[in-house]
């Protein structure tokens, strides 16, 4: 009986994806971001955001959906022109915050499970790494002549895999930091942190080529 995936590709699809699982982009970016500003238990809920945004694009490949973005390139630049805004958004709001001296903490809205879910859904749709991933990367591994469905189930276990771990690291060392911010003195500086990191996952959003 065949095997889904050939091993040897199935073994250089893993270090290319553990790669660009650990090089930094808006996703890792943004989990540190999430770390020092909600803590570990909502930076891993929003890593978890993130990587069911990476289920439905694994989901929307099997559509055929990469075929689409890379014919109409522009749907998928307005599409990461909003996540890119947004993300954005947050980072004028933490700017905002440490500009007046709030702890994070303070900010009951932040502290949510379901808004940092919903949060690193978005970022995650928007991420110009994953659209990189379905229109260059993940065709190359794929072979026509084997079932699709087989292929890219195994493909996105490892791909899920590998990220859940990267971003959990990121965002626990996030998280890290945000202990020392009972200490009302590292506030401003921990916000401003925020506010430019999560300013510069947009502009890697927005000012991607």
């Amino acid at each position: 009986m065949a095997l889904p995936v050939d091993p040897h590709l199935y073994l250089t699809f893993l270090g290319v994806m553990a790669v660009m699982a650990v090089t930094p982009g808006p996703a890792n970016v943004f989990a540190v971001a999430t770390g020092i500003q909600r803590g570990g238990g909502p930076a891993l809920i929003g890593v978890l955001g993130m990587n069911l945004a990476t289920l439905c694009w694994f989901a929307a490949a099997a559509l055929g959906l990469a075929a689409v973005i890379a014919a109409f390139p522009h749907v998928f630049r307005v599409i990461a022109i909003l996540g890119g805004l947004y993300v954005a958004w947050l980072g004028l709001k933490a700017l905002a915050r440490s500009s007046k001296g709030e702890a994070p903490q303070l900010d009951a809205r932040v502290r949510r499970p379901r808004g940092a879910f919903l949060d690193g859904f978005m970022v995650q749709a928007a991420n110009p790494k994953a659209v990189l991933f379905f229109t260059a990367v993940l065709p190359p591994f794929l072979d026509l002549n084997r079932p699709l469905a087989p292929q890219l189930a195994l493909f996105a276990c490892a791909t899920i895999g590998m990220d859940v771990l990267a971003m959990s690291a990121y965002a626990l060392f996030g998280a890290g930091l945000a202990r020392r911010m009972n200490d009302p003195r590292f506030a401003r500086v921990f916000n401003l942190a925020v506010g430019l990191l999560l300013l510069t996952a947009a502009a890697l959003i927005l000012l991607r080529r």
